[in-house]
């Protein structure tokens, strides 16, 4: 397909303002406070030009492929109280309610992204890919499975990224006939790819696996990203957002595993300095290669999301956000109310009285009222790079652009 289809002019100008930019971590910080207290969050569709979302990832996207992928539903996500702030009933999302994917779909005007195996299984009306597809599946990995089994580190499933490519090459041949209408689909569409990566870490780090290791990986995991994307834009897509690493050291489960006397290790907010440290580490190598292929294919928009620098403020200054601090909603016992052999969606345990006030909903996952601010964040504030309000239509103005 020919990469001719996607904006050059634009992508070109748009990274040329990108390269010259470096903004410091407390900038940002700074800036997102001051609009975040005057901004509205999600008033108006800010792109209407984008007609359908395709994404790839884990837990942090998955709208019900892991849920349909087997008759086996053990997993915890599938049980109450999961998805009772917005759905009012288990949604097989991993939070009591709306992911980033589902508000980036309301931002563009898109009806919430169907999981491609939902509509595969014939579950799903065989015309909810016109709106796009979902392939992110609960406990993905950049890497496949053969991987993690070389290295003697368990994984929770088999739906690699290289899976996920497999499953929308399929439903491509199915969506489009000629090049014409495989053209006016993928330019017209946003790819999400990921948060991918995040579990390629997360399996070894929960078994306590030294860190000088799991830094190893990270040139693996970034390949494995950096593929993709090369399949995708030969396939056709024109503008792809690539998600970083959240701060690993403010969340519930590590501070809970990693939890210790040592006050060294603490940041002054209470999160794990050698985490975030590490999380910091793989977004910059990330953030590097992207660079490398905007060079490389200066006819498409690859859009860095810094998913870090857009939740730190939530851990850091909870109080201007509405939250309480670092404790998860959903859980039993501990400092940070959670415990691995009591998880959310057992039954007993149970979740705080409102869920809003919170940034960790199950110790692992984000509230939906987490996930609304940092999204918030990606689409009309400063933690993408280019800035994703620059490629929407300059008449829309609202949220920060308005600011």
């Amino acid at each position: 397909m020919p990469k001719g289809w996607c904006n050059t002019i634009l992508s070109q100008s748009l990274m040329a303002v990108a390269s010259k930019q470096r903004w410091s971590t407390m900038t940002l910080l700074l800036l997102f406070l001051v609009i975040a207290a005057s901004a509205p969050l999600f008033t108006a569709a800010a792109c209407p030009s984008y007609s359908s979302i395709f994404s790839f990832g884990d837990s942090l996207a998955d709208t019900g492929n892991l849920f349909y992928s087997s008759s086996e539903l053990s997993n915890h996500c599938f049980f109450p109280p999961y998805g009772q702030s917005y759905f009012h009933h288990p949604s097989n999302r991993c939070s009591d309610g709306r992911l980033i994917i589902d508000f980036i779909a309301e931002l563009l005007g898109i009806p919430m992204v169907k999981p491609y195996l939902g509509i595969k299984n014939g579950v799903l009306e065989d015309n909810a890919a016109k709106d796009g597809v979902n392939f992110a599946v609960i406990g993905a990995t950049a890497l496949d499975v053969s991987y993690f089994e070389e290295r003697d580190v368990k994984v929770g499933t088999n739906y690699s990224l290289t899976v996920q490519l497999s499953w929308f090459k399929e439903l491509l041949s199915t969506l489009c006939n000629s090049s014409k209408s495989c053209h006016d689909i993928l330019k017209n569409s946003l790819f999400l790819v990921g948060e991918i990566g995040g579990n390629d870490f997360n399996y070894p780090l929960f078994t306590r696996k030294s860190i000088e290791e799991v830094k190893t990986y990270v040139p693996d995991v970034i390949n494995a990203i950096t593929s993709s994307i090369d399949e995708l834009i030969d396939l056709g897509a024109c503008t792809l957002m690539v998600p970083g690493n959240f701060p690993l050291g403010c969340n519930a489960i590590y501070l809970t595993k990693y939890e210790t006397k040592d006050s060294n290790q603490y940041d002054s907010f209470g999160c794990l300095k050698w985490l975030n440290e590490f999380a910091e580490f793989y977004n910059q190598k990330l953030n590097d290669e992207i660079h490398r292929l905007r060079e490389i294919y200066p006819h498409a928009n690859i859009i860095y999301a810094d998913y870090y620098n857009a939740a730190l403020p939530l851990y850091q200054y909870p109080s201007k956000f509405g939250f309480l601090g670092l404790k998860a909603c959903c859980g039993k016992g501990g400092s940070y109310n959670f415990n691995g052999s009591e998880p959310c969606g057992k039954q007993g345990v149970v979740a705080c009285d409102d869920p809003s006030q919170y940034i960790g909903w199950d110790g692992i996952h984000l509230t939906e009222a987490a996930y609304r601010v940092v999204a918030d964040g990606l689409i009309n504030g400063p933690y993408s790079l280019p800035q994703f309000s620059n490629l929407c239509s300059m008449n829309v103005s609202y949220g920060y652009l308005n600011s």
